[in-house]
């Protein structure tokens, strides 16, 4: 039987190098397409001999093409990070809006299905906790978190539209918060940020009074949601996350405490918009997918201080960059 053929946008970086690994492994052809904004080619380096794997570097808001049958395509590319999007903001939106026209233009010529990395962020700042998939979200579209926010919402909208008007077979998987290995140390976002500091022996950056909520869901789990929901009958949006929701305090001092590290708590003031709570309801992934995060946090901790430990010296410290609570 010949081999299918899947197209992953982004896949260089965090949890689109993951998918590629898993797509390798399982004996597709995988091709990424990848602008390394904010990928990195290290994240491939470990599959590049394997023959069954193709890069090409293009920035996907321009047209892609691809010569071959393609049977899926998962729509990875986008700065994921607080700092990346404040710091790419038109690049965002731009991936969001033409980036996804693009890949959904390539799934209808190739009548391939298509999978959108949709984000929590789409709640924004909620008013419901947990957050549903029926839940419309609370975003603020001028923010400074707007244009990662409204690129993700316009992206589930036109990705709907290609299911309605073309019949494209579309997935739209809502990621919650996502930790693991091959994370940027510098990115801003809570766990690594965290990680390099207390293993560099700087104090923890914590906005706020910690008391902000989050859910981390290691990367092994997400990306067998993912593939769950790749070969499901859904066409509609599903949130995969890990449903245990800890604060942002508690996920430092839980990092100081693996670490060893006497590093202390430095509290900064609250980014704008910066939301308070964040717990996905995954009813719909546990029922309609059988799936469910299986991984403890404390292993899953264990693996991404150890990837850090071995990879810090190539990383900004984190002392140059702001973290977030994302």
């Amino acid at each position: 039987m010949a081999k299918k053929n899947v197209v992953i946008t982004g896949g260089a970086g965090f949890i689109g190098s993951h998918l590629t690994g898993r797509f390798l492994a399982e004996g597709f052809n995988v091709t990424v397409i990848d602008n390394l904004i904010t990928g990195n080619a290290k994240n491939l380096q470990h599959l590049m001999n394997n023959p069954s794997l193709r890069y090409i570097q293009q920035d996907v808001s321009k047209p892609i093409e691809v010569k071959e049958d393609i049977h899926f395509i998962l729509h990875f590319a986008s700065p994921a990070s607080p700092l990346d999007y404040l710091n790419f903001p038109i690049q965002t939106l731009k991936v969001g809006s033409l980036g996804t026209h693009n890949a959904l233009g390539l799934a209808k010529a190739k009548k391939a299905a298509f999978l959108l990395a949709s984000t929590s962020e789409v709640y924004g700042d909620p008013l419901v906790h947990p957050q549903k998939e029926t839940y419309w979200g609370n975003v603020n579209p001028v923010g400074p978190r707007g244009v990662y926010d409204e690129a993700k919402r316009f992206a589930e909208a036109i990705t709907m539209a290609y299911f309605n008007v073309h019949k494209v077979n579309v997935k739209i998987v809502r990621i919650f918060n996502t930790y693991g290995p091959r994370m940027r140390i510098n990115d801003g976002r809570a766990i690594p940020a965290f990680i390099s500091q207390a293993l560099a022996g700087e104090s923890l950056t914590v906005f706020g009074d910690g008391s902000q909520t989050r859910s981390f869901c290691y990367v092994d789990d997400l990306v067998a949601g993912i593939e769950k929901l790749l070969f499901s009958n859904l066409n509609e949006p599903v949130n995969i996350g890990n449903p245990n929701e800890m604060t942002i305090l508690e996920m430092a001092q839980t990092i100081l405490r693996m670490t060893g590290s006497k590093s202390k708590i430095d509290y900064r003031p609250l980014p704008q918009d910066d939301p308070k709570v964040r717990q996905p309801d995954i009813t719909k992934a546990k029922t309609k997918l059988g799936w469910e995060p299986k991984i403890l946090l404390e292993d899953g901790l264990k693996s991404t201080i150890k990837y850090f430990r071995e990879n810090l010296a190539d990383f900004v410290p984190a002392s140059k960059t702001s973290a977030s609570s994302k």
